[in-house]
Formats: structure tokens, sequence, C-alpha cells
């Protein structure tokens, strides 16, 4: 895979990831406590907003995470594990391009 696949792969995950961060917001507007959908499914409701709100503070973290590696993309770092100083392998930065770890030190 040439390194110019790879800023593709990253970029299309970053508009993957800023699209479910669009629904997930959507998702996580207040329930509306005039809302005529019961008592127990108002509170349904509420508890799915907050599983919603969690993901979307995962999401916000990993879109964080791959706009800096993007902006990594043309310097000596990228691809670099910041704690051991070794190459991440090309698999680990296919299926998580945010992650600035190699699979050891990400353990």
């Amino acid at each position: 895979m040439t390194k110019e696949e790879i800023k593709n792969h990253i970029m299309e995950e970053i508009s993957k990831t800023e699209k479910k961060l669009k629904e997930y917001k959507e998702l996580t507007k207040p329930v509306a406590p005039d809302a005529a959908i019961g008592r127990v499914s108002r509170m349904d409701a509420i508890n799915n907003k907050s599983v919603t709100e969690a993901s979307l503070r995962q999401l916000e973290s990993k879109l964080n995470g791959l706009k800096r590696v993007l902006s990594q993309y043309d310097t000596k770092e990228f691809g670099i594990c910041i704690k051991c100083k070794k190459a991440i392998p090309l698999g680990r930065i296919l299926f998580m391009p945010q992650s600035p770890y190699c699979v050891n030190c990400a353990e």
C-alpha cells in the first residue's frame, strides 16, 4: 500500500467519523418533559441519550486523533510510536489510524 493510499484511508475515516458525529449530536438532543411517550419510555430515552453521549465523546476523541495523525502525515513522526519510537505496523495504522502507539505500547 502506498503512502498516498494510507492518507486517503485516513481522510475517509475522518469523513465517516464526522458523519457519525452529526448523527450522534442529533440523538443527544434533550428529551422534552412534555413528550407524550410515557414515564418508562421517557426514562429509556434519557438512558439511551446518556449512552449516545458517551459514544459521542469517543467519536470526538477519535476525530481529534485522526486529524492529529493527518497533520503529521508529511513529517518523519508519521507512523512512529510516540512511546518506543519504533515504526507502527501498517496493519495497525489501517485498523486504528488515530492511535499514536504501536500494539505493544498500547497495552
